[in-house]
């Protein structure tokens, strides 16, 4: 299939938070062949990255032709290589992810099969999932067995007390067997990360999530046998196989969270995962009960857990794909439709 067209939309989103998803949130990209097939990818960068698509990347690949894996790697590297000088991490690789994902979808989708049979073998059928955010009480009733939640340390004495109030609420509510994490948001750091590891051992924590900034690769490995068992997590804010090599070398962290729409997407997340097997680290990608990352776990040495962010009971959401699926009794699938499965809401362009 020869490549025709390249467009990259930032959608018109209406439930974004109020801070730098405003401005940089995720981009639709739409792929199209002389064949009549078309291919929709996910990526990140909001406006900026729009740019970057529609004019720099669409140059560099229409006119290729897409017939095998092997040729959507070759496209990867070209794109990645090219925009060397300003791209790298950030914005460029997020712009990157979306046309990455969206030839995945093409390729499957002329076979007539889902992405996930284009990746490989399928080595799981339902995928155990965890749900991301507050409203234990409403997870517990769609029958996840794992929870999420977020805490931020400010610098007040009184937000010790509230990790533990939170730590104890999630454990009392989703029960004894559940896996229970810390979403941190790069806002812990050294001393409270210890201290935290020592207060919350009676809740059996699974994982402290991104603790340091993703620059502190030694702060995070010095951590690491401080807060055990409890697992330090991180990488939804690095980029590339090449980012995640730098991660292993310094042993940075225990669990490792590409998100597949921004990190160069699934052909960074194959090669992430390579290395993460040679060095014995286990994979569980940022946002995957989302269609992007779900294919890739279904079909990987992924561990078996996909994150979901159902929002709380009640809430508004921007529904841009159609057809996503949401999980049932704590697991999910992808579906068995082409491509990724999922239908653009073309209302919201």
């Amino acid at each position: 299939m020869r490549i025709t067209d390249l467009k990259a939309v930032y959608p018109n989103y209406k439930n974004v938070p109020s801070s730098w998803r405003t401005h940089l949130w995720q981009i639709v990209v739409r792929v199209e062949s002389e064949d009549g097939v078309v291919g929709h990818g996910y990526g990140g960068g909001g406006k900026a990255a729009v740019e970057v698509v529609n004019g720099h990347m669409r140059d560099l690949l229409v006119g290729r032709t897409v017939e095998s894996v092997e040729d959507i790697f070759a496209a990867w590297d070209e794109l990645y290589y090219e925009s060397i000088p300003y791209g790298r991490k950030g914005v460029g690789v997020m712009a990157l992810s979306g046309i990455d994902l969206a030839l995945w979808d093409l390729l499957a989708k002329s076979r007539d099969v889902p992405v996930y049979e284009v990746i490989g073998l399928r080595t799981k059928d339902r995928i155990d999932s965890y749900a991301t955010g507050i409203d234990a009480e409403w997870y517990a009733e769609l029958g996840f067995r794992a929870n999420k939640f977020p805490h931020r340390y400010t610098g007040r004495p009184e937000e010790y007390d509230s990790a533990e109030r939170a730590a104890e609420r999630a454990r009392r509510i989703m029960g004894p067997d559940a896996r229970i994490m810390i979403d941190t948001y790069m806002t812990w750091d050294s001393e409270f990360t210890v201290e935290m590891g020592r207060r919350l051992a009676p809740y059996d924590i699974f994982w402290f999530e991104d603790v340091l900034t993703p620059d502190d690769l030694q702060g995070q490995a010095e951590l690491r046998p401080l807060v055990k068992p409890t697992l330090i997590a991180g990488g939804e804010h690095e980029f590339t196989h090449i980012g995640f090599g730098e991660a292993a070398r310094a042993g940075a962290m225990d669990l490792w969270q590409p998100d597949i729409t921004w990190c160069g997407g699934i052909t960074a997340g194959l090669r992430i995962l390579d290395i993460a097997r040679e060095h014995g680290i286990p994979v569980a990608p940022h946002r995957g009960g989302e269609v992007w990352g779900l294919h890739l776990i279904a079909s990987s040495d992924c561990m078996d857990l996909a994150e979901v962010l159902p929002g709380q009971r009640g809430a508004p959401r921007d529904e841009l794909w159609i057809g996503e699926p949401f999980p049932e009794d704590g697991f999910i699938s992808p579906t068995d439709s082409p491509g990724f499965g999922v239908t653009l809401n073309e209302a919201m362009l």
